[in-house]
């Protein structure tokens, strides 16, 4: 809404918007929370009914009485509806309503002060300005849909009981209900250590190995003259195209016949070949990634660069680590990055190729989940998406880095 409204007329058609536009839409978010926050109280008719009322309530506030005072009419509502939530639910009532008033106060001041109109040209239509934000809400659900059930363990990993449910203690925010035991459990079973050492011992060496035979792929499959090149590409990625039981079924009796003809010929011990056959083949399975993250970054790489190197007098491998490295660097650490995943998440390819002495995080999480549904599990899972977390972040970095060596951003 504008800033000084002095004509009558213009009053008027502030107070026709808000009570035909943003109340209707912020009372109907406001019964979608409300039967959330019902039914976790038990009380579903009683929030959607509350819920209609307060977003009602809350577009008239923020479009008519506090429209220039964000702040105080947001924290209001936030205040409001946490009380209420205390008095229906106790404490986990009072985080939860705080939550609800701070998507419908933030709602109604979109609606009622044009912010819905932001990021479209001035002079778009009605329709264009839906089809934008409806546009958002999809791109918002979509993510919301792919992350909720990552986000559900994290907290039931810390459940005090022995289920994979919230528990009416937990859902209170009852700090009995929550607990690290599972955590503890982790930490102290020689089974999950065993499982975890081996993903430490198995991921880097594939890792490394996955690195240095994509990234020599990666350059020679970039030179123009190579002969059948598209071809070399296609096969030495499908790994990642080929269904996983395919290529488990094919590395099980491929890498059976060289263990065997390693302790035949060679004397390696049973457990020594079993851990080289699973490196192995997840080396085969992260290739791939590091193939395609290699190559993108070569996309953009100055061949005379290297010329001017060989003209200076360097060799090939001083050329490699002196000018090449440098700028593919970025690419052949994420596409490292994306190996190390592969590895360390991958479970059918070692149940096929490994023993139980290779058993590694995700063979062990399998086994709870068939065998005694272990609550540990939740707190493996949480540590693995933290971890992974991490990894995704330094991903990012690496990537802006990359863009930025190559002039693509402003540095």
């Amino acid at each position: 809404m504008s800033d000084a409204l002095t004509n009558p007329a213009d009053v008027a058609s502030e107070h026709k918007a808000v009570t035909t536009f943003a109340m209707p839409l912020t009372a109907l978010l406001g019964v979608i929370l409300g039967y959330v926050g019902g039914q976790a109280a038990s009380m579903p008719l009683i929030g959607v009914i509350v819920g209609a009322i307060l977003g009602a309530a809350f577009a008239y506030v923020s479009g008519m009485v506090l429209e220039h005072n964000r702040t105080m009419g947001r924290w209001g509502a936030i205040a409001l509806c946490g009380a209420l939530g205390l008095i229906a639910g106790g404490f986990g009532g009072l985080v939860g309503g705080a939550i609800i008033g701070a998507i419908l106060s933030w709602a109604a001041y979109w609606l009622t002060s044009g912010d819905y109109r932001r990021g479209v040209p001035i002079y778009s239509t009605p329709g264009q300005v839906l089809w934008h934000n409806s546009f958002l809400f999809i791109c918002g659900f979509i993510f919301f849909f792919l992350i909720a059930p990552i986000l559900t363990i994290i907290p039931l990993s810390f459940n005090a009981e022995n289920f994979f449910t919230f528990t009416p203690e937990m859902l209170r925010l009852d700090p009995a209900g929550y607990s690290l035991k599972h955590y503890q459990d982790f930490f102290n079973s020689s089974d999950w250590q065993l499982a975890m050492r081996n993903s430490l011992i198995i991921a880097p060496f594939a890792t490394i190995i996955a690195v240095t035979l994509g990234t020599i792929a990666a350059i020679g499959l970039s030179q123009s003259h190579i002969p059948g090149r598209q071809a070399i590409m296609a096969i030495m990625i499908s790994p990642m195209i080929v269904p996983l039981i395919i290529s488990a079924t094919g590395m099980f009796f491929f890498y059976s016949a060289m263990g065997n003809w390693l302790e035949d010929n060679l004397g390696f011990s049973q457990e020594m070949t079993g851990y080289i056959k699973v490196i192995l083949a997840h080396a085969a399975l992260g290739i791939p990634f590091v193939i395609i993250t290699v190559t993108a970054t070569l996309v953009g790489f100055d061949r005379s660069l290297t010329r001017a190197s060989a003209n200076l007098g360097a060799g090939p491998v001083k050329t490699f680590f002196k000018v090449q490295m440098p700028l593919i660097l970025p690419g052949v650490i994420s596409g490292g990055l994306f190996a190390f995943i592969t590895s360390f998440d991958e479970v059918v390819v070692v149940l096929f190729v490994g023993a139980a002495a290779q058993k590694t995080l995700p063979w062990q999480m399998f086994i709870g989940l068939r065998e005694q549904i272990s609550p540990t599990i939740l707190a493996v899972a949480t540590i693995l998406v933290t971890f992974s977390v991490i990894l995704l972040i330094t991903l990012e970095l690496l990537r802006r880095r990359s863009e930025r060596l190559r002039g693509m951003t402003p540095g």
